[in-house]
């Protein structure tokens, strides 16, 4: 009996002709873009190398203060100056820009998109599969059409990271919008207000422990994407941890390991804590400037 065959579908080769589609007929799109975050990320670098690690290490230390608290300001202090020691500074500094730039990216297509699915039903359908393709898909694959849309170098890994990571806060501030109460938003209309209102005053406050649960998710997805970067020249902490493996470096592995660790639980605790409703230094230092200029408006006023 004649077994069945069913004919292959082309689908990666398909992909395939997609992206060198792209290439053929919009390379200097994509020439412009990475010569402009080539730009951004070497001008980032390049100032935080410029300061003395000593100075950078106290201004983190009093930032993280300023939105947290004094126990892990102190901590990440600690964590920093052991990263300096170690030898591993500038190449904490460049996975810090890379993820920093990288970030921002996710969280500037991510947090609209999100917002936009809770105001159409169609594109909140048409999104799921596509996070859902963005989230599973490993990461691995995105290092291919990245390194052939921009080469070797920084870029690529910020594309892929890009990526990774969008998928999170998409997903988060979906949700967060979705569970104001409905109560809230009809006491608003009843006031007067118009969508754009309901949603920066009552929808976007409420929901913004969501939101923040996914611009943290984003900065840890970004963060897990440092050593597979590193594959393709973005160079930082993952770079030395692919050269350790090569050569079965363990005390080089260790310390690039441990660099990566410290600098993911330093983001980790500061995006955690805001918008926790905690009570902060600075939120104490607003809410007396608050205080001081509503007591000034009177005096002016009387």
């Amino acid at each position: 009996m004649p077994s069945l065959e069913l004919p292959k579908l082309p689908l990666g080769d398909a992909i395939e002709w997609f992206v060198r589609w792209l290439i053929k007929n919009l390379s200097a799109i994509f020439d412009f873009i990475r010569e402009v975050l080539n730009a951004i990320t070497g001008a980032f670098s390049d100032g935080l190398l410029w300061v003395h690690p000593v100075f950078l290490i106290v201004i983190f230390g009093l930032f993280i203060w300023l939105i947290t608290n004094k126990l892990t300001a102190l901590l990440s202090a600690i964590g920093l100056a052991l990263v300096w020691n170690m030898g591993l500074w500038s190449q904490l500094v460049d996975t810090l820009v890379l993820v920093v730039v990288a970030v921002v990216i996710a969280l500037l297509i991510g947090i609209p998109t999100g917002i936009l699915m809770t105001r159409s039903r169609k594109l909140e359908g048409a999104m799921r599969p596509v996070l859902d393709f963005m989230q599973t898909m490993p990461p691995f694959v995105y290092l291919i059409p990245a390194v052939m849309l921009f080469g070797i170098g920084v870029v690529p890994g910020l594309f892929a990271t890009v990526i990774f990571a969008i998928p999170p806060p998409v997903r988060l501030t979906y949700l967060g919008i979705t569970q104001v109460p409905e109560e809230m938003k009809e006491m608003a209309i009843a006031f007067g207000a118009n969508d754009r209102q309901v949603l920066a005053k009552v929808e976007l406050p409420l929901s913004l422990p969501s939101i923040m649960a996914g611009v943290n998710q984003c900065i840890m997805l970004g963060i897990s994407m440092v050593v597979i970067a590193s594959m393709i020249g973005a160079g930082g902490l993952g770079e030395v941890v692919m050269r350790s493996v090569s050569r079965l470096d363990l005390s080089l592995g260790f310390e690039s390991g441990l660099a990566i660790v410290i600098l993911a639980m330093v983001l980790d605790r500061m995006s955690r804590n805001i918008g926790s409703g905690k009570e902060t230094p600075l939120s104490r230092i607003m809410k007396n400037y608050k205080k001081h200029r509503k007591q000034k408006e009177i005096e002016q006023s009387a």
